[in-house]
């Protein structure tokens, strides 16, 4: 267990190396003409930009204050445009749709 030890640590050590490694070769882009790599600096930021998937537990909680609200027949309705009698047979990729069309129950009464 003390060589796994001591290879984790190496592990973390060199990764931290690297870190150190990349901002400092960063910086000196910066500073000696801005020849960094445009597309790589605005990568993360398209990373962050992504929206988190959306899962059942999260549209269940939006579709169950709906039902509260009164609009139960109305999502049994949406259910059913979508191709299912209950939520759980509701494919993933249509759960943003899915949300989209239960706001506007609250606008329509």
């Amino acid at each position: 267990m003390s060589k796994m030890s001591d290879m984790a640590m190496t592990i973390e050590e060199l990764r931290s190396a690297a870190a150190a490694i990349n901002e400092a070769a960063n910086w000196l882009a910066e500073q000696f003409g801005g020849t960094v790599d445009e597309s790589s600096a605005k990568e993360p930021a398209a990373k962050e930009e992504k929206k988190p998937e959306l899962k059942l537990e999260d549209v269940r909680a939006v579709l169950a204050e709906k039902s509260r609200a009164g609009h139960t027949a109305a999502i049994r309705t949406l259910l059913q445009k979508y191709g299912a009698s209950k939520l759980s047979a509701v494919d993933p990729k249509h759960y943003e749709a899915l949300l989209k069309d239960a706001e506007v129950l609250d606008d329509a009464t």
